[in-house]
């Protein structure tokens, strides 16, 4: 049925009820319970709809978009609410008409709607209770809850996971694989309808590139759905009011009240303006690299020259591009070099060394002498 012809039929049943009880409450309106009644009708019809409008758009997209395990949390609140109301109404009642007519079904209403908006501001208490509750009475019914598969060990009634939605950055990139791979996320890594379609759109493109870096982005998908990790859901979540990708993500990662995992630079900063936890892997890359210090000693191959006349440019395991005073004379070698400075980028980290047992001093290093 459409939202406003509900909201239609709804506001005439209650109007006409309305009018009815009133009209007979009242001494010298009895005989006018009728008309007064079709009065209520007639005005639920015309103005509920209209009075309504925009909290039922708001409602029907709500609907529509909302994560089945947030409606069922409002279900329930609202059983919850309904029951307190039940309890409240008895004695509502004693208190006699017109006050004793009206009051229980103003007082349930209220009820439930509060008890729906704190069941759904709690909406994490409540799944862990009622998993936690789950869980206790199959460990009461088999002795033991196995772990399902997929689960990483957690019990098989825990669905209070949390959640952290992958954009078609990391997922192209596929370092995302090798983290989860590791052990290292925790909870259930949801990737939305809308961003598997933009990877199908990728690898179906005429150009070269773009296609093999969406191939690339669907294998890295099948190979996390196959390893031992975090379990990886696709959700049917696509915000239909909403055009661009990244926005859609941030509005689904706000229904969902989850995390957004990216190497996108333009995301990270749109979702932490709207309040969306952001984890940048190209951040966490640099978080883990080893730690250098001044006048420790490594080896380095010297593989192309550098900027400066005499600089040669090596990198280590990790990417780190290590500049090398005089180093042009071992291109193509392995030498021992002695870490001078290192420099924190935007880009990255630089590190600047010299070649050991060289008194060489190059411009980060002091002055020649």
């Amino acid at each position: 049925m459409n939202a406003r012809l509900a909201a239609g039929v709804l506001g005439a049943a209650a109007l006409g009820a309305l009018g009815w009880v009133a009209a007979k409450a009242t001494p010298g309106l009895a005989a006018s319970a009728l008309p007064l009644s079709l009065v209520g009708i007639l005005v639920g019809l015309l103005l509920t709809p209209i009075i309504f409008a925009r909290p039922l758009r708001r409602l029907d997209a709500y609907l529509r978009d909302a994560p089945v395990a947030d409606l069922s949390v409002a279900l329930v609140g609202l059983g919850i609410g309904l029951v307190i109301a039940g309890l409240l109404a008895v004695p509502l009642a004693l208190l006699g008409p017109p006050i004793g007519n009206l009051l229980p079904t103003v007082v349930a209403l209220v009820v439930a709607l509060v008890c729906m908006r704190v069941a759904l501001l709690r909406r994490g208490d409540v799944r862990a209770l009622f998993a936690h509750g789950v869980e206790r009475a199959g460990g009461a019914a088999g002795g033991s809850t196995a772990p399902t598969a997929g689960s990483n060990g957690a019990g098989a009634g825990d669905n209070h996971q949390p959640q952290i939605l992958l954009d078609t950055s990391v997922i192209i990139d596929g370092r995302i694989a090798d983290i989860n791979a590791s052990g290292f996320i925790i909870g259930e890594i949801v990737v939305p309808q809308f961003i598997l379609d933009e990877l199908r759109h990728i690898a179906g493109s005429p150009d070269v590139l773009r296609r093999t870096r969406g191939r690339r982005g669907l294998d890295m998908l099948n190979r996390m759905r196959e390893e031992e990790g975090a379990p990886v859901t696709i959700v049917d979540l696509d915000p239909r009011d909403v055009q661009e990708v990244d926005a859609k993500l941030v509005y689904v990662a706000r229904k969902l009240h989850a995390a957004i995992v990216t190497t996108d630079f333009s995301l990270n900063k749109v979702a932490q303006l709207q309040g969306v936890r952001v984890l940048n892997v190209n951040e966490l890359a640099n978080a883990v690299k080893p730690i250098v210090l001044p006048n420790e000693e490594m080896s380095v191959k010297i593989i192309q020259a550098g900027k400066e006349p005499g600089q040669g440019v090596g990198y280590l395991d990790d990417g780190t591009m290590i500049v090398v005073e005089d180093g042009t004379r071992h291109l193509d070698q392995q030498v021992d070099i002695v870490v001078t400075r290192v420099l924190q980028t935007v880009a990255g980290r630089m590190i600047f060394a010299t070649i050991k047992g060289q008194n060489t001093r190059g411009p980060f290093n002091g002055s020649r002498r």
